[in-house]
């Protein structure tokens, strides 16, 4: 399992996504929020930029989860973006990317969202966007897990 941080402001996560999926040609990619309205923000933003993404979250009706989730499954929609409530239970084969878009406030929800990919000793990649407000989260993780996270330095947003 690979993890890196791109550090950025908070108002340039948007792009820095779009660079990160484009750039590094990611077709199925699970994208962590920690919030409802996140979520929707950002599948909206990601449609605008001709990304086909499908928010799943509690306020979305039970049919209308169902759908995202078997067309993630099935490969018909290749970005999720999902709040750690609504991803519970995701389990998606060679699933290769996993994308914090949020640091979550809890250090375990980060391990978990983590645990979505590099399964069935398949690779698997997580990488974190962390603006200077989400810093403490970002640090908290770091000690839970015992482990550095590597820093992606050079990138258009920093």
């Amino acid at each position: 399992m690979k993890q890196t941080v791109y550090f950025v402001q908070k108002t340039k996560k948007s792009a820095l996504l779009k660079f990160i999926l484009e750039d590094r040609k990611i077709k199925h990619v699970l994208i962590f929020t920690r919030t409802k309205h996140g979520a929707d923000k950002v599948a909206k933003a990601l449609n605008a930029y001709n990304i086909k993404a499908e928010a799943i979250h509690g306020n979305k009706s039970q049919n209308n989860r169902e759908k995202a989730l078997k067309g993630f499954k099935d490969r018909t929609i290749n970005v999720l973006v999902a709040t750690d409530i609504a991803s519970r239970g995701i389990d998606v084969d060679k699933l290769t990317h996993v994308i914090n878009y949020e640091i979550p406030e809890q250090a375990e929800a980060y391990v978990h969202r983590i645990g979505r990919t590099g399964r069935a000793g398949e690779s698997g990649e997580a990488i974190s966007l962390c603006s200077h407000e989400e810093l403490p989260y970002f640090k908290g993780i770091q000690k839970l897990i015992k482990k550095d996270i590597d820093v992606v330095k050079k990138h258009p947003y920093s």
